[in-house]
């Protein structure tokens, strides 16, 4: 009865130990489904963070060349403007024959005209004489002086047309004196010459009344 007993006991106690096994079992399977052992292991021993760091290796470069030297050009002072007058070259407008035909000379200008040599006309030889035809009521007022008289006469010596004044003296009866003078030397009068020619001209010449 007592060997009966202790059997009993002893697989109370092997049930005891294997329910507690299954429920560690049980409880391992679910801290796993549930990140416990996760947990428990960052807790424990936090994850460990590697970071790579690249080694920069540095090239031996060459030293900068040196800063090239700035030569000022030299200055230069421009020469101060002339002006230079170059004479003008005469231009010849003629046409020159380049060709090998015989050249001929052009005949020579003709000579200049002659002067034509002219002579004035005037009162000529037999002409009336002045006093003559001096009116007396200027001799008795005392009148005096020249009158200027314009006469047209052909190469014959005779009056082509009345005499005019071209001038007056003053005084009327001087000038009428004057006209008569010069009709009365119709025929008297020295005609023009142009190279020893008679010819019809016109003139002007004075009569001048003196008192005595």
């Amino acid at each position: 009865m007592t060997a009966y007993v202790q059997d009993s006991q002893l697989l109370t106690r092997r049930g005891v130990v294997l329910v507690a096994i299954i429920a560690l079992h049980v409880l391992i399977v679910w801290a796993l489904a549930a990140g416990l052992a996760h947990r428990m292991i960052e807790a424990i021993a936090p994850p460990i963070q590697a970071d790579v760091v690249q080694e920069q290796v540095k090239k031996d470069e060459p030293p900068p060349p040196p800063p090239p030297q700035m030569e000022h050009p030299p200055v230069e002072v421009p020469p101060p403007d002339v002006a230079i007058e170059l004479p003008a070259e005469p231009t010849n407008n003629a046409i020159q024959d380049v060709t090998d035909k015989h050249i001929v000379a052009p005949p020579p200008p003709p000579p200049p005209p002659k002067p034509v040599v002219k002579t004035p006309a005037g009162p000529g030889k037999g002409f009336p004489n002045t006093d003559d035809f001096y009116p007396p009521a200027s001799q008795r007022l005392g009148e005096s002086g020249g009158v200027n008289v314009r006469a047209c006469v052909s190469a014959a010596g005779k009056l082509t047309a009345d005499p005019t004044i071209d001038k007056s003296s003053g005084s009327s009866r001087l000038d009428d004196g004057a006209l008569r003078l010069a009709k009365a030397g119709s025929g008297k009068y020295k005609a023009a010459t142009e190279d020893g020619k008679p010819v019809d001209s016109c003139f002007v010449f004075r009569v001048t009344f003196v008192l005595k």
